[in-house]
């Protein structure tokens, strides 16, 4: 199990709280989407309720917005690359294969 004698660390790395935090951004999207969203069934505009051409700017703006938002925390939260596993491009793995192919060995059957 874990030793009680060796103290554990208070705080954890700028960058894996950056990261949590990030993730419970992304589980509150739903919810923040689902509330901006019925929003305007609350609108009452004077005797007619809210004019339709009003709601559906309004609800367009809500779907691009959702939409910027959903695309900056997913690219927060893409895996990074670790010291280990260099970068290999599509390309890189193009050149390995016809050089192994022009040494003769075959690839996975």
């Amino acid at each position: 199990m874990s030793d009680p004698d060796i103290p554990r660390p208070i705080f954890v790395g700028r960058r894996t709280y950056r990261r949590r935090r990030m993730a419970d951004a992304a589980a509150l999207l739903p919810v923040l989407g689902t509330l901006l969203l019925l929003m305007p069934l609350l609108w009452a505009g004077g005797q007619d309720g809210a004019r339709t051409s009003d709601v559906m700017i309004y609800l367009f703006c809500v779907w691009g917005g959702l939409g910027v938002l959903s695309g900056v925390v997913s690219r927060y939260l893409r895996p990074e690359p670790s010291e280990d596993s260099p970068e290999v491009s599509p390309a890189d793995a193009t050149l390995v294969l016809r050089a192994a192919e022009h040494d003769g060995v075959t690839g996975p059957e």
